[in-house]
């Protein structure tokens, strides 16, 4: 995508409108999170919002944060529990920050906003740096062979209404792995874009990243309810030492 900036897809207008994007499985996640948090305290790579930051600390455990956004930080902050959040501003792939951690998490197909391998190996990397000698790397990235592409590409219509259509349009490059996509709002008011790239990840890949830092795969799940592994899912994984 000629011209992206990763600042495009995590600005204010984007901020402001993340609060409200629930999937649904907030409290399969929190719950699944939670059992491998010990005492705490846990880090979350992209914080964002405070989706699922938010509701795990409020079960008891310290939540710390990363993010690049100051504009999703700062949302996060008006959220319920978000003024409580320690949160550190920069690239969550360099992991800067302090102490040790017995879990550390990246959700939501987070870890593909890191453009090259070298990006994504450096997060493993210097996740282990803080973690626990017990600790888990938790991550959960949607398996390419779940997007439905054909011919490389996809438009799906996300939502319809009598004013305003969501559509979400993306072109894959298989050679780079770059996934270029764009959410389109049609409305009486015109068309708004709200664009992203993410370097796709097959889950082998990821492994391969995870042995090169000092991990194994402990744990894979197609989804937060712990369903069985199929390859065709969200898939979430766990990495320990």
């Amino acid at each position: 995508m000629r011209n992206y900036e990763p600042a495009m897809s995590f600005g204010k207008e984007v901020a402001e409108g993340d609060p409200g994007r629930l999937r649904g499985d907030e409290d399969a996640t929190v719950a699944f999170l939670r059992q491998l948090a010990a005492d705490g305290p846990v880090l979350e790579l992209a914080i964002g919002t405070g989706r699922i930051a938010r509701p795990l600390a409020a079960t008891g455990v310290r939540v710390d944060g990363i993010d690049i956004s100051q504009a999703m930080v700062d949302v996060l902050r008006t959220q319920p529990g978000g003024e409580h959040l320690d949160v550190t501003m920069g690239d969550f792939a360099d992991v800067p920050v302090s102490g040790t951690y017995p879990l550390i998490y990246v959700v939501y197909n987070t870890l593909k906003n890191l453009l090259t391998q070298d990006e994504q190996v450096r997060c493993f990397e210097n996740v282990v740096e803080h973690l626990t000698e017990d600790g888990a790397f938790v991550v959960e990235a949607l398996t390419p062979a779940a997007l439905g592409l054909v011919d490389h590409q996809y438009v799906h219509a996300e939502a319809i209404d009598v004013g305003s259509v969501w559509l979400d349009v993306a072109r894959y490059d298989p050679a780079t792995q770059l996934l270029d996509e764009s959410h389109v709002t049609l409305t009486s008011a015109g068309v708004r874009l709200f664009p992203v790239v993410q370097r796709l990840i097959w889950p082998s890949e990821m492994d391969l990243m995870a042995r090169i830092a000092g991990l194994r795969l402990k744990e894979r799940w197609d989804d937060w309810d712990r369903s069985a592994y199929t390859g065709t899912g969200n898939v979430v994984s766990v990495y320990g030492r």
